[in-house]
């Protein structure tokens, strides 16, 4: 697949989390692995120059900024700090902190792909039936062209993922791919 350089970024959704919410166990069972895929995708995609921006959950902490939040989910006794450990943001890496379940709700992420020249987004993280879906559903209204690696995107369960995905490629003209299709 060929993709613009220069009009391309890479979203990293809700990856660097705590996973403190009931449930987590079958959310991070799927988000694991998906971390390793994103990590690999995310370090051919740099060696590119296309831009990793994360679009993450502020989880109500409104004094904390992504620094911490990142530390946070670094502890020792956070649940999902292996996926955080894998998809640990980098120094030339940007982020975004949103309030709710879109990327685009309440947050400086229009103006921030706006200054990168931005057209073209590559959707990756958790949950794809939940934060994915409904930052994929605000971009595409914005007219942005989609592409999501089905296998950079976990939920609860296979079958929410599954059901996300195919919104997200019949109502969003989404480009569904695998990550390794992705160059």
């Amino acid at each position: 697949m060929s993709l613009d350089p220069d009009s391309t970024a890479l979203l990293l959704i809700d990856v660097v989390n705590d996973f403190d919410f009931e449930g987590h166990e079958k959310l991070l069972r799927h988000a694991l692995p998906a971390a390793k895929r994103i990590a690999a995708l995310k370090r051919r995609l740099a060696a590119r120059g296309i831009p990793a921006i994360y679009v993450n959950d502020n989880f109500g902490q409104w004094q904390r900024d992504f620094a911490d939040q990142t530390e946070r989910c670094l502890a020792p006794d956070a649940k999902g700090r292996e996926v955080t450990e894998t998809l640990a943001p980098g120094p030339g890496d940007f982020f975004v902190l949103k309030p709710k379940h879109s990327g685009f709700y309440a947050t400086s992420l229009p103006v921030l792909l706006e200054s990168l020249g931005c057209r073209t987004l590559i959707l990756t993280g958790f949950a794809g039936n939940i934060c994915v879906l409904y930052t994929a559903n605000d971009a595409y209204m914005r007219g942005y062209h989609l592409i999501v690696p089905s296998d950079c995107v976990a939920s609860e369960s296979a079958a929410d993922n599954r059901r996300a995905l195919d919104h997200m490629r019949t109502l969003l003209k989404a480009r569904l791919v695998t990550s390794r299709a992705i160059r």
